[in-house]
């Protein structure tokens, strides 16, 4: 038995059925999966937070001259 990986789209359930269906009317073994973000949820959540605030312009600018007080050079 040979294994590959295959991602499916789908817009709703029904068409997750109909692929079921198919995979089994093909006798053809097959398991689901929910695949997780490798990202922690909440640094997800801040990092969408943050572009909000920009499409918001709450943001802070600094001029290229006072970087150097930041970087320390």
């Amino acid at each position: 038995m040979k294994s590959i990986n295959i991602k499916a789209y789908t817009d709703d359930a029904s068409q997750i059925e109909a692929l079921k269906a198919f995979m089994k009317a093909l006798k053809i073994k097959f398991e689901l999966s929910k695949e997780q973000s490798p990202y922690n949820p909440e640094f997800v959540e801040k990092v969408l937070q943050s572009r909000q605030q920009a499409k918001d312009r709450k943001t802070t600018r600094v001029k290229k001259e006072n970087l150097k007080v930041f970087l320390d050079l």
